[in-house]
């Protein structure tokens, strides 16, 4: 089970968020303030962080600045604000999700699994990982060819790495900016013909690419490869 510090100034949230966590075996550490969540932060070795913005003394973005000046440790970001500006600045400054308040428990606990998994898999994957299995779906990295079911799908060069960006981060928001950066060079902003692409990916691997099972679009913000 994880270890994991909750930044939230909202004591009812807070405490809801624990209680919910305790009952999953986690260990929690509260704190109420940017302060205290970085002092806790310094203090205690963390598993996961969750992340309120609005905090009293200091923006959570500040906080989690600072935590990515040195570490990699997975941070959602747990807010009130739904604009799509604040999400994707959270997410370029290094946050590994974003869920909008109010939630439920369900999405909490699976947003989290998510989040530890892919942590986990990324202390791991040390040794070079060949393939990213995902459902009926294979990203073959070592040969740089994606198959459904056995069957190989053709796709451009830039449609593979799209899709590879995207399978290294399984359950993981990543902004258009991020993926446009991994595929096209790190001064590139190729939103539109990332979504292009995207579109294209869509009809070669989706049985219904109005209904997309796989790549999760979330608005005004990226993509999200669904784990299956």
């Amino acid at each position: 089970m994880a270890t994991i510090l909750i930044i939230e100034d909202d004591d009812v949230i807070a405490e809801f968020m624990g209680a919910v966590l305790e009952k999953e075996k986690h260990t929690i550490h509260l704190a109420h303030s940017a302060l205290e969540g970085l002092s806790t932060f310094r203090m205690w070795p963390v598993d996961l962080i969750l992340l309120d913005l609005g905090l009293p003394d200091q923006d959570g973005i500040e906080v989690l600045k600072k935590i990515r000046e040195t570490s990699p440790v997975p941070i959602i970001i747990i807010s009130a604000r739904d604009h799509e500006n604040n999400k994707v600045e959270a997410l370029d400054l290094g946050a590994d999700d974003y869920i909008t308040k109010p939630f439920g428990t369900p999405e909490l606990l699976a947003r989290i699994r998510t989040a530890l998994r892919h942590a986990t898999n990324g202390t791991d994957s040390k040794t070079e990982v060949k393939k990213i299995i995902n459902g009926d779906l294979c990203i073959d990295i070592e040969h740089h060819t994606v198959s459904k079911q056995g069957k190989v799908i053709h796709l451009t060069p830039n449609e593979y790495k799209i899709i590879q960006v995207l399978g290294e981060n399984i359950g993981k928001v990543l902004t258009h900016t991020y993926i446009s950066q991994k595929v096209w060079g790190p001064y590139s902003n190729e939103s539109q013909t990332l979504r292009v692409n995207m579109s294209n990916i869509r009809k070669k691997i989706e049985d219904n690419p109005v209904e997309p099972e796989y790549i999760l679009t979330e608005i005004g913000i990226g993509y999200r490869m669904l784990e299956k």
